[in-house]
């Protein structure tokens, strides 16, 4: 079992910065593959960044490449986001997610959620 707690959501205009943090809770953390989606009001939940076990493998939406960056670091049970050059199209509840057996593509895929952090970008 694999708990997960986001944080570092925020307001911030256009065109600024966050990194979001998703600590996770459990020793197997570092067996997997994890990733970042978002969810916007009436909208499905979209997979934003991937990142497998030894974080040398990572993969965007066509939406985020060359802006955001995902990363983990193994030792301290944590998942991070970097977001750059936000958008107004960014604006979503964005959530971690683990995947226990694969390289996870949908979310149905991953076996464990957070509960998300709100992320609002204004024009």
């Amino acid at each position: 079992q694999v708990q997960l707690v986001e944080s570092g959501g925020g307001l911030v205009q256009a065109g600024g910065s966050l990194r979001l943090s998703c600590a996770a809770s459990g020793r197997t953390f570092s067996s997997y593959t994890m990733g970042w989606f978002r969810q916007a009001p009436g909208k499905e939940r979209e997979l934003v960044a991937t990142i497998n076990w030894t974080g040398g493998r990572t993969d965007y939406a066509d939406s985020v490449k060359g802006r955001f960056t995902i990363s983990r670091d193994n030792a301290k049970n944590t998942l991070y986001l970097q977001m750059n050059s936000l958008k107004p199209e960014d604006t979503a509840v964005y959530y971690c997610a683990a995947d226990r057996e694969g390289w996870g593509r949908q979310t149905y895929d991953y076996d464990y959620w957070g509960q998300g952090t709100q992320v609002t970008v204004s024009s």
